[in-house]
């Protein structure tokens, strides 16, 4: 029930091709009304390509492509962002205040309020450099101001200068937290770049194949063509046959369905290569470039056929060394042992050699003691020395009042710490890793071996698809003689001319295929083809179309 359901639309078209080839047959003998589709269209714009000239018009403007070119300049990114952490840290400081307190001192005056001003500046920088060290630099100067008369200096200007070096000895010696990160962010750049490569090579596939998709369905509008012109041959002779009476006007039935059957068939020719020429624009155009849509795309290489002699055991040692999903696998396998190096150093005794300077100098207006008490000596204190700023730096550079330390730090947790538990982590993924490795070799392997084959079978297809082709050409002229000299009826010659139709599309297909798996072929040994193995990305890295 299905099947003859199915069959209505298609008995509907033949039946409504006989009606209008019987009235145009009985009504003007010897003229023959060409279907719609066959009638020449309006004219669009052409674009007359090689498939070399395809495959690099996608390089240059295929949307998946620009997609996968932006990831590794997003990744280079990663990696900058990564590095940004050695990048030495500027600070500065500048500050003004003023503290009014009560009198508790003696010693301070007998006034029963201490005012004190500060204005304080200074600039530093700190840096964690690449072989885990750390270090920070300040220079800080201060101006202060008291009423408190056990000062001796009023006002007080200070200086002062300090550098301080840790040195990791074990732990976050040979790798730490950053020198991580930014190893794992490089290898995920370059996983980018095999995703791009394997894009690239993917899409010129893609445009090859459906290029040869393309020839392909033009020349099966050519077979079907041929088809039609011998039906429509074969009406034409059978009704000068009726009008001078040497055929019954019912014999030529089988002529009218004949030709309405090939008539489909050119139509149904002619929407595929609309499709075909929709699938090749995809691939190769960019949506914005004029004419996009209406755009007709007429390839000028024809389908060759040389048999080629395959080397499938050199094809599977190419592929192992450069498929770009084994190339991603040991990337991979490079970041877990990253992984390992960091952890296994994360769980060594934290032990840092800390060494500090420091150096001040002090200037201002320095006072005479005097006695609190006696009012006489406040009024007569005396200026003792007054130093400048520049005073100040001078001790400062010159080391007069230095200030030294060195020391050892060691931290060491007790029990089981997060950094085992992550090493062992780290272990167990890289043993996934390896087998997942031997995984894909094995795969690659097979899909190597059978698009090999492929091209093998193809290339046999081609050979048997020709020879029968060329029996089918001398079946029908058989039966054309035949028919001619009375001794056959026209079911056969028919049936010798849809035999024929058939080895020509058959022939078309095979060279097709033939080519289409070569491509293959040379694809399979860089990327993924046909399903199965993917390219293998990590976090932060994109795909490719």
């Amino acid at each position: 029930m299905r099947q003859q359901s199915m069959c209505r639309p298609r008995i509907a078209v033949i039946a409504a091709a006989v009606f209008s080839f019987t009235a145009s047959a009985f009504g003007q003998p010897g003229q023959l009304t060409m279907p719609a589709a066959v009638a020449p269209q309006d004219a669009q714009p052409t674009r007359h390509l090689t498939v070399d000239e395809a495959v690099k018009l996608a390089l240059d403007q295929n949307l998946g492509i620009q997609i996968q070119r932006i990831d590794p300049q997003i990744q280079d990114e990663g990696v900058a962002q990564a590095k940004s952490a050695w990048l030495p840290n500027l600070t500065s400081t500048i500050s003004k205040n003023s503290n009014n307190t009560q009198n508790t001192n003696s010693l301070a005056g007998g006034s029963s309020t201490i005012t004190s001003g500060q204005f304080s500046g200074g600039a530093g920088v700190n840096e964690v450099l690449p072989w885990g060290g750390s270090y920070t630099a300040s220079w800080a100067n201060a101006r202060s101001t008291t009423t408190n008369l056990s000062s001796t200096f009023n006002p007080v200007i200070q200086s002062n200068l300090a550098f301080n070096y840790t040195q990791p000895l074990l732990r976050n010696f040979s790798i730490d937290g950053i020198r991580q990160t930014v190893a794992i962010s490089k290898k995920v750049r370059n996983i980018s770049d095999v995703n791009l490569h394997a894009a690239i090579v993917q899409t010129s596939r893609n445009v090859k194949n459906a290029y040869w998709d393309l020839v392909y369905q033009i020349d099966n509008l050519k077979a079907a063509q041929e088809s039609l012109g011998l039906a429509q041959q074969s009406l034409k002779d059978n009704t000068r046959r009726v009008e001078i009476g040497t055929m019954a006007p019912i014999d030529i039935v089988d002529a009218k369905v004949e030709v309405a059957r090939n008539e489909e068939a050119v139509i149904l020719a002619q929407e595929a290569i609309e499709q075909a020429q929709d699938t090749l624009r995809m691939l190769i155009f960019d949506p914005k470039t004029p004419g996009f849509w209406a755009m007709k795309l007429d390839p000028t290489d024809t389908v060759p056929f040389q048999a080629q002699k395959i080397d499938a055991d050199a094809a599977v040692r190419n592929a192992l060394d450069r498929r770009s999903d084994l190339r991603a696998a040991r990337i991979t396998m490079q970041e877990s042992d990253i992984n390992i190096r960091f952890f296994h150093n994360q769980i060594l005794p934290d032990i840092s050699v800390q060494t500090n300077y420091q150096a001040s100098g002090i200037g201002g207006v320095q006072l005479e003691s005097v006695n609190i008490f006696d009012p006489a000596t406040l009024a007569a204190r005396q200026i003792l020395a007054e130093r400048s700023y520049a005073a100040a730096l001078g001790d400062v550079f010159k080391g007069a009042y230095p200030f030294w330390s060195f020391g050892v730090q060691i931290n060491y947790p007790l029990g089981t710490s997060t950094s085992k538990a992550n090493l062992e982590r780290a272990k167990l993924q890289y043993a996934q890793s390896q087998t997942q490795l031997r995984n894909i070799e094995m795969q690659v392997v097979s899909q190597v071996r059978s698009v090999a084959r492929q091209v093998e079978a193809n290339q046999k297809r081609v050979e048997s698809a020709t020879a029968s082709r060329e029996l089918a050409e001398q079946k029908l002229a058989a039966e054309e003689k035949k028919f001619a000299a009375g001794i056959r009826e026209t079911f056969f010659v028919f049936q010798a001319q849809r035999d024929l139709s058939t080895a020509r599309t058959a022939e078309v297909r095979a060279i097709a295929d033939y080519n289409k798996s070569l491509v293959d072929f040379e694809a399979v040994q860089e990327v993924a083809v046909g399903g199965g193995i993917g390219s293998i990305t990590t976090a932060g890295s994109t795909g490719g179309s």
